[in-house]
């Protein structure tokens, strides 16, 4: 929908500043794109700009910004949220001739000068993070002077100021309150390409805090562009191995999505030893690393990025060919926002999505990992009552909580007023503060919701409706119709073929067991306030050795295998894993309980070859001469018969198990260092016969055995404890990482 606006009497100015900025003399305004310069440079108003994907919506404010800036107004301040999608606005800026900046944590050292240019009014647009707005330095030197005199505010990805939006950051919401301290008639422009009605509601309410009218302007969503398609294959092996026989089938460069960064790692892997040129692209790159990978696939001299949703919002190629999804994102919003990256310049684009059985259990993993618990952050503002700053490491002595979970929570109570980011860390304002149960029941709910809608997405091309249709109805778009390219409508444009040979690749390379286990080297801070005297580094005479796990839960292949064998633990138990067919029952398998009981049953001879496998692989300095079991009340069957299939495969003594002592290891695991550490400490000893048997077997390493390895503090102890009775070496081996 787009809002009657007056005629404009700055439309000839418009059109020949955007003439200028794009350099070509035929160049016109798309439908919405004057209203809402209009209503920002000669109305100052605050517009709601909803578009597609290549729409233009960056034009609006670089036409905006020049004509402020011909008015005597000052810097445009955008507010963006992904460092990628800095660089590209930057460089789409300086393009276009508007002199662009940007602050971040990827160019500390030339804030000076940029404060330097800001104050001789060389800067057009300066781009900042919403997580900036919390930094005390810019806060309290930058942002003062910014509000004061900026011509212009932009939020760009705007949906991420709802709880509704698909992707929503707690440090957004302090838009809401920038918005309230800048002079009246300072015009804002929010934009995004993904917002539903709800959350469009949501924003414009934000936007017009205070009484002040919103502009909105909302077109069709649907990308003539985009053919889609959705194909169900039976195995993760099957679909691995039908991404490396047609990748190179598909036109162009693209992205091909995984869930995990373990499965892009993985995949990325099988592509290149299948002959094709492609890149890894995860969160757990650098940032000279992540601008790399973008210009190689912006050259096109990778066909394809490998990437979890790391590469977002951020990344713009016009020419994108392809989007894979290797599993479904969790909401159509979300798939419809990643997918948009696709056939911005081309007639023709082709998005496919795989979907995985294994997909419901990350959402829900995700998902509950993203929720800030109430015992969490009572334990914390009590703990900061006391009116001083607490860094986040002691912060994780009050509250069991992993440091990812304790950050996003401190945001959340920051947006909410009751703690402050200060020098050395966090403070308590005093402002009382409560948990809004509702609230995150609410937004449960509309996730479960959209996770549902997913599944529908996803349903075979016999049982689902038009894709583009779909998804343009996820997004409330009044004028959704049937699309007449997608494999619903016109049939599967792809081959559902898995040739033999690349399924046999797929499989040696999922059926190739083992992940390196790094030691502990240092304990964690404050565990002293736990009641645990340790810091510093560990002792060498302490340490354990890098170990070696059959794989990470997150892994394709054995992963998926374990989550399945070990139940409730890690990511396999956030839902039941032997729920109803999704295909059979969508909504069934919202139903099933948190969690399962836990089987305990001697590992099998596959999982014993497969361990066999990962020790054969193993560089060790020295190799074991004997075999301990860390005891387990959970799977004591699964435990020790893995120790002792493991000693007669090595033909090793097998020693026994340490002894649990005070009723064992307390806690779960997904909690923080500190308070994992003190769970274990002292509750794992080795006994009188263990010792005396470690005597007689000799001055070689031990093999530690255990089922799963979180924190690595179960491990880290029980080695402690086994060279402080005389082992030599312990080298430390798991079934599982959790990460």
């Amino acid at each position: 929908m787009t809002t009657a606006a007056p005629p404009s009497e700055i439309a000839d100015e418009a059109l020949a500043v955007l003439r200028e900025l794009t350099g070509r003399p035929d160049a016109v305004f798309r439908e919405g794109q004057d209203d809402a310069v209009s209503a920002l440079v000669e109305r100052s108003e605050r517009a709601l700009v909803v578009q597609r994907t290549g729409w233009g919506k960056s034009a609006v404010y670089f036409v905006s910004t020049a004509l402020l800036r011909r008015r005597g107004k000052g810097p445009t301040l955008l507010v963006s949220p992904l460092l990628a999608l800095m660089r590209d606005q930057v460089t789409a800026a300086a393009r276009a001739g508007i002199r662009a900046v940007e602050i971040s944590s990827a160019n500390m050292t030339e804030w000076d000068d940029i404060a330097a240019r800001l104050a001789a009014d060389d800067v057009d647009v300066l781009l900042v993070s919403p997580e900036r707005l919390t930094n005390p330095r810019f806060r309290e030197e930058q942002l003062p002077g910014l509000v004061a005199r900026c011509g212009l505010v932009v939020v760009d990805e705007a949906h991420c100021v709802s709880d509704w939006g698909h992707d929503f950051r707690p440090d957004y919401r302090r838009i809401r309150d920038l918005l309230g301290t800048l002079p009246a008639g300072t015009p804002v422009l929010a934009t995004t390409a993904t917002a539903n009605e709800r959350v469009v509601a949501d924003v414009a309410e934000q936007l017009g805090a205070g009484g002040v009218g919103v502009t909105t302007v909302r077109g069709p969503l649907s990308r003539d562009s985009l053919r889609l398609g959705v194909l169900r294959l039976p195995s993760d092996r099957a679909r691995l191995a039908w991404l490396a026989a047609h990748v190179g089938d598909l036109p162009g460069s693209g992205i091909v999505y995984t869930l995990t960064v373990a499965a892009a790692e993985e995949t990325a892997r099988l592509l290149r030893d299948a002959g094709h040129e492609v890149r890894a692209y995860t969160g757990r790159l650098d940032d000279a690393d992540r601008k790399d990978a973008e210009e190689a696939l912006r050259t096109n001299e990778v066909k394809a990025l490998v990437a979890t949703s790391a590469l977002g919002m951020g990344f713009d190629k016009p020419d994108l060919g392809f989007v894979v999804h290797l599993g479904a994102p969790s909401s159509p919003v979300s798939y419809y926002q990643q997918v948009g990256r696709a056939g911005r310049a081309v007639e023709h684009a082709d998005v496919l999505l795989l979907p995985g059985p294994e997909d419901l259990a990350i959402w829900q993993w995700f998902a509950t990992s993203s929720m800030p618990r109430e015992d969490h952050a009572a334990a914390v503002l009590t703990a900061m009552a006391d009116g001083k700053a607490w860094s986040v490491a002691r912060l994780e002595t009050v509250a069991d909580v992993r440091r990812s979970r304790l950050e996003l929570l401190l945001k959340v109570l920051a947006v909410d007023g009751a703690v402050e980011r200060v020098q050395g860390g966090w403070r308590s304002t005093g402002q009382p503060w409560v948990y809004d149960a509702d609230r995150y029941a609410r937004v449960t709910r509309t996730r479960e919701a959209e996770q549902r809608s997913m599944i529908a997405y996803a349903r075979p091309v016999d049982e689902a409706m038009c894709r583009m249709a779909f998804l343009q109805e996820a997004l409330d778009d009044p004028t959704a119709a049937p699309c007449g390219r997608c494999d619903v409508c016109a049939g599967p444009w792809y081959s559902a073929d898995v040739p033999e040979a690349a399924a046999e690749a797929a499989s040696a390379a999922l059926d190739r067991p083992g992940v390196e286990l790094a030691p502990r080297a240092q304990w964690p801070t404050g565990a002293d306030r736990l009641g645990v005297d340790v810091k510093g580094k560990i002792a060498p005479g302490e340490q354990i050795e890098p170990g070696r796990a059959v794989a990470r839960l997150t892994d394709l292949g054995w992963g998926q295998r374990l989550r399945t064998l070990l139940g409730d633990d890690g990511i396999g138990g956030v839902v039941d894993l032997e729920a109803p067919s999704i295909e059979e029952d969508p909504d069934a398998a919202f139903d099933v309980p948190v969690q399962r009981s836990v089987s305990d049953l001697p590992p099998d001879d596959e999982l014993i070859r497969a361990c066999a496998r990962v020790l054969a692989s193993w560089d060790w300095k020295e190799r074991p001469g004997a075999v301990v079991a860390i005891p387990s009340r959970r799977r004591p069957r699964l435990v020790t018969g893995l120790a002792q299939g493991l000693a007669r495969l090595g033909r090793l003594p097998y020693l026994g198990e340490l002894t649990l002592q005070h009723g064992g290891p307390t806690g779960q695991p997904g909690g923080n260092s500190a308070f994992r550490l003190a769970a274990v400490w002292d509750r794992l000893v080795v006994g009188p016969d263990l010792r005396d048997r470690l005597a007689e077997a000799g001055s070689a390493p031990v093999l530690l055995v255990d089922d799963l390895a979180d924190s690595r503090w179960t491990m880290t102890v029980a080695g402690r404890e086994l060279r402080r009775a005389g082992a030599t070496a312990v080298l430390p081996f798991a079934l599982a990482l959790t990460a």
